[in-house]
């Protein structure tokens, strides 16, 4: 039950990613961007935690 649950799910997602790349792929290409942006500014900051903790947690 839960899997047809998630296989639904995955499906709407899929379906409303490619409506709005369909009506508008300017958008669309924002979105992705902010994605990239939110992950890249995520893995400076994980660096930047482990570069602190490898410096024995000194500022």
């Amino acid at each position: 039950m839960a899997v047809n649950a998630k296989k639904i799910a995955v499906y709407v997602l899929v379906v409303f990613a490619l409506y709005v790349i369909i009506t508008d792929p300017a958008k669309a290409a924002d979105y992705v961007q902010i994605g990239f942006e939110g992950i890249s500014d995520a893995a400076k900051a994980i660096g930047d935690f482990m570069t602190w903790v490898a410096h024995g947690g000194k500022s």
